[in-house]
């Protein structure tokens, strides 16, 4: 049986466009993605970037008012940048309008930047074991690119800095997921014994999620607490494998699950044909380029217009470029039917940006309809 699809969006903001204009973009390809059959929406979260998903509950909402079925969430809210507090209020408000249909995802990006700024202090680099790049099973496992330059850039601190209070410090990532679930669960208390009750939050029916990108404590932590899991192949592809079976060794089940569920993410542009799909997709080195040098994301490039990406720049990419997939529906879907395979994802999430709006939409409808999306069928 073929696994769900399911989409997550960056509200990438094209060249010669607008923040306006991308939310917008959110809303319609949200609306399509529904009718087309994708189980979920989920909205990521990034900010001071070319994108425009900054707010990720807030968006979240918004979708869900815009939309009527499909499930809602963020992939994920980065709660090195929020407190349990406001995260579970937050998501409780869009809950108590839209019960039943909010994914909160969460991620530990807050704490990875706190340790990749203790290794450097110290002299030491993010490990990473070094390999070649290899293909498993029609599947590309690049190699591991080390991303404590891009974890410690002077923009990415400045950045820090201004999303928290001078001398704020995240709990611990295990500590920092134990509140908001004790929250939603009507059972926190404060290090005092004091009961604090969210009003909305508590009791809220939102499904909770855990992502990461790699064999590390997001995948143990989700597995010893019986959380679906959401690993990165898109953004990390070196150490997916790893995370999932990090996930699964770890799997304790849960009043949430019985046994283990994964999603792993994939860039995905396709078109009518392998070569326009290709043209669409020249871009996507620049914009990864921007992001990878510590810049961060630039407004999406115009293929028209966009000079070639020098051979340098390319080479701190390759690892994305390569496990992008590109082409004809049927060659993004048989690609894509590999990964499944080879990492057990029980669904798979697809993000895909082209400078177009047009040609985005069409790259998720060409693929429901290649996977075989049960609405699109029945249209």
């Amino acid at each position: 049986m073929t696994v769900p699809l399911s989409v997550l969006d960056l509200s990438p903001i094209s060249e010669g466009s607008t923040a306006r204009d991308a939310l917008r973009n959110s809303l319609d390809l949200a609306r399509s993605a529904e009718s087309w059959g994708y189980k979920r929406y989920w909205v990521a979260e990034h900010h001071f970037v070319g994108v425009a998903s900054s707010s990720p509950a807030v968006l979240v909402g918004l979708i869900a008012a815009a939309t009527n079925t499909i499930r809602v969430g963020s992939a994920a809210v980065l709660l090195g940048n929020n407190t349990a507090a406001e995260v579970v209020e937050a998501f409780g408000t869009v809950d108590a309008l839209y019960p039943g249909r909010i994914d909160l995802g969460i991620g530990r990006s807050g704490q990875r930047r706190v340790e990749a700024l203790r290794a450097v202090a110290a002299g030491k680099t993010v490990p990473g074991a070094p390999r070649e790049t290899v293909v498993r099973e029609g599947v590309v496992i690049p190699a591991p690119f080390d991303i404590s330059g891009l974890l410690t850039s002077p923009r990415l601190q400045a950045s820090l800095e201004a999303l928290a209070f001078p001398g704020a410090q995240a709990p611990e990532f295990e500590e920092h997921v134990g509140e908001i679930l004790a929250l939603l669960n009507g059972t926190h208390r404060t290090r005092d014994g004091i009961e604090l009750h969210a009003n909305p939050g508590e009791g809220a029916d939102v499904e909770v999620w855990v992502f990461g990108s790699s064999a590390g404590p997001s995948a143990e932590l989700a597995g010893k607490l019986g959380l679906p899991f959401g690993a990165n192949y898109h953004v990390a592809p070196s150490s997916t494998l790893e995370a999932v079976q990090a996930y699964r060794a770890a799997f304790r089940p849960s009043d949430t699950l019985a046994e283990p569920y994964v999603v792993v993410s994939a860039d995905v542009v396709a078109a009518e044909d392998d070569a326009t799909a290709r043209e669409l997709a020249s871009t996507f080195g620049h914009w990864a380029h921007s992001i990878r040098s510590g810049a961060g994301a630039i407004p999406y490039p115009d293929p028209a217009t966009a000079l070639p990406l020098p051979e340098r720049e390319g080479a701190l990419v390759e690892d994305r470029l390569i496990t992008q997939f590109v082409g004809s529906p049927s060659t993004v879907a048989d690609r894509l039917e590999h990964l499944q395979k080879l990492t057990g994802a029980d669904e798979l999430v697809i993000t895909g940006v082209t400078h177009s709006h047009e040609d985005r939409l069409r790259s998720y409808q060409l693929l429901a309809r290649e996977w075989g999306l049960p609405a699109l069928l029945a249209a």
